[in-house]
């Protein structure tokens, strides 16, 4: 949901900047005002954020509450499974019974 958000507010900040709506803000002033953005520069650990995927060993901060909410609903069938997860955490039981996070 966070990069969602993320890439939203880039997309709508491309546009602006492509249409020269500064919106009183000095954004870029040796740009000529005639010429329009076809890119957009971002420092490197933002855009290593922005672009970073999941790794197999994922933590719980990582995944929202409805993908840890689906991993307990499958845990919950296997009952080797369900007891590590109370004992070593969903993400771990999940990983060791079923492979790795599918998202």
């Amino acid at each position: 949901m966070k990069t969602l958000t993320v890439l939203s507010v880039c997309a709508l900040l491309s546009v602006c900047m492509s249409m020269n709506l500064s919106f009183g803000l000095d954004v870029d002033s040796k740009r000529f005002s005639g010429t329009p953005a076809n890119h957009v520069l971002l420092k490197r650990d933002v855009a290593a954020r922005l672009l970073r995927r999941r790794r197999a060993g994922a933590n719980a901060a990582d995944l929202s509450p409805q993908q840890l909410e689906s991993l307990r609903e499958v845990c919950e069938v296997n009952l080797g499974c369900e007891h590590m997860a109370e004992s070593a955490g969903i993400i771990a039981a999940y990983t060791a019974y079923y492979g790795p996070i599918p998202y």
